[in-house]
């Protein structure tokens, strides 16, 4: 009765189509859902690894469970370079977003790290992308305004005294 059921292959067009629809309704649960079965018929459908990383990244804010390690796993699989460059620092951005909002102690040490590293990512995927697509360029600005506006510092070294944290 628990046993999964497989999509049909013909299938998987439409359900990559509802995979966007369920992402922009807030449902990104249904959305992993439909990723996990198009990925068990199609093991290497980038559009379906796209989606998956992004079902998951949307679910960091709310659920702590949701890691980043779960993300990473999954980039490599990714064929194309500038997209692993680019959804890894997406990872790390969305998880560091997700540690201001869970606001517990270290959490602002916590988030400047992970977009000090998103910025990274984004930086390699800046070398590779193409003149008319700026994405990784808009996403190093986000970052670096977050890190601005939220006045996020590194975490000092031990034994020196926490101000805010």
């Amino acid at each position: 009765m628990n046993e999964l059921k497989k999509i049909h292959r013909e299938a998987i067009p439409k359900a990559l189509e509802r995979v966007e629809r369920y992402r922009l309704l807030n449902q990104p649960r249904v959305a992993e859902s439909i990723c996990r079965d198009i990925l068990e018929v199609d093991a290497e459908n980038q559009q379906a690894l796209v989606g998956l990383v992004l079902a998951l990244t949307d679910q960091f804010e709310h659920e702590a469970n949701k890691g980043i390690k779960i993300v990473l796993d999954l980039i490599p699989r990714l064929t194309d370079e500038y997209t692993r460059d680019y959804y890894s620092g997406l990872a790390h951005e969305r998880q560091g977003k997700a540690r201001l909002v869970r606001d517990y102690p270290g959490a602002r040490f916590d988030a400047f790290e992970l977009l000090g590293r998103a910025m990274e990512w984004y930086e390699k995927a800046e070398g590779l992308e193409a003149s008319d697509n700026d994405d990784a360029i808009l996403h190093w600005n986000s970052c670096a305004r977050i890190i601005i506006n939220n006045k996020l510092e590194a975490r000092p070294p031990e034994g020196e005294s926490v101000g805010s944290e």
